[in-house]
């Protein structure tokens, strides 16, 4: 089977910790007002929804939404983002390519252009993204104008769909990857004040390696640093068995999927660290230049999988001895 990349797809079955965690995460789901919230959260113009709106179509109290909506979070399915007073909920991504089938709803291949009643029209696809655009431009009010913020959701909807295989949730995906974007161009042009460093992990495909990297940082060093990843030609999904090897370490890549790299994601970073696509990654000074050379997991079996990770794990644990170490 190949993918858009034109490269092969290997499907390999499920391992005993990737079962039990699907299965429970099916288990969470069983409950129609959850299976509900799910739905609702995956067809929203926006791809998100707040806590009030999924609310509003229940008749049940506040506090019980509260609790569903805590259990799918819980379950690796939904991400909840506070601001303000409002909390907002997001589908993981593998969320996304896991429940999509269960849920009715037709995940059509690239290029595709009406399935299941899933409008692809320009006109749809102009108002959900001003609807992001109008979000994100109240998020980030006093720090960039509007006319910016709309021209990087739609730069963000570009970059994605150029390479992406789950083209019914790509409004979801723009809004997360269009705020990952201005967030880190507001710190490289100095309108945030950043407390903790910045590292960014380049692969190739930002499916493997990269994501490995990031996951084991984020575990290391917790909010002491802020983590990010991209890839110079990412593919459409995070390799099952890099999922199944981080799961064996206890991190979950529930929530990653591949993104592309753009330039204001290396000013911001402090810290850029490459795996096989030093070239294709912008130098910019006063920043610190790593090139890791590690294998690609791509289409490796997970003995050597584990492996690489156990490569990546230490090569991180030496950065994070040295991003921390007493001056």
């Amino acid at each position: 089977m190949s993918n858009p990349s034109g490269r092969q797809s290997v499907i390999v079955p499920l391992s005993r910790e990737d079962a039990e965690r699907r299965a429970a995460q099916l288990g969470v789901v069983a409950d129609p007002t959850r299976l509900r919230l799910m739905s609702l959260v995956l067809t929203h113009p926006a791809g998100e929804a707040s806590m009030g709106q999924l609310a509003a179509e229940f008749d049940q109290s506040h506090t019980t939404i509260s609790h569903h909506l805590r259990l799918l979070c819980d379950a690796d399915l939904l991400t909840r983002e506070r601001r303000q007073s409002f909390s907002y909920y997001r589908p993981t991504h593998h969320a996304v390519a896991q429940l999509a089938t269960l849920l009715g709803v037709e995940v059509p291949e690239q290029g595709a252009a009406r399935e299941s009643g899933f409008d692809l029209s320009a006109a749809v696809l102009d108002r959900q993204l001003e609807h992001i655009a109008e979000q994100l431009a109240t998020r980030f009010t006093g720090v960039f104008s509007p006319e910016t913020v709309r021209r990087y959701v739609g730069e963000s909807y570009d970059m994605l769909a150029a390479r992406s295989r789950v083209r019914r949730f790509l409004p979801s995906l723009t809004a997360n990857f269009a705020a990952e974007r201005l967030t880190a161009l507001a710190k490289a042009q100095g309108k945030t004040r950043g407390s903790v460093p910045e590292v960014l992990f380049v692969c190739v495909r930002n499916a493997g390696r990269s994501q490995m990297a990031a996951g084991i940082l984020s575990q290391l060093a917790g909010d002491r640093v802020l983590v990010r990843s991209a890839g110079s030609l990412p593919v459409a999904l995070v390799d099952a068995n890099v999922v199944t090897a981080m799961d064996e370490v206890g991190v979950y890549l529930g929530g990653a999927y591949p993104k592309p790299l753009s330039d204001e994601i290396v000013r911001a970073a402090d810290v850029v660290v490459t795996m096989g696509c030093g070239d294709a990654c912008p130098v910019y000074p006063g920043k610190r230049y790593l090139d890791w050379p590690i294998d690609d997991p791509e289409g490796r079996p997970l003995p050597t999988v584990r492996r690489i990770r156990d490569e990546i794990h230490q090569q991180v644990r030496d950065l994070v001895a040295e991003l921390f170490a007493n001056p």
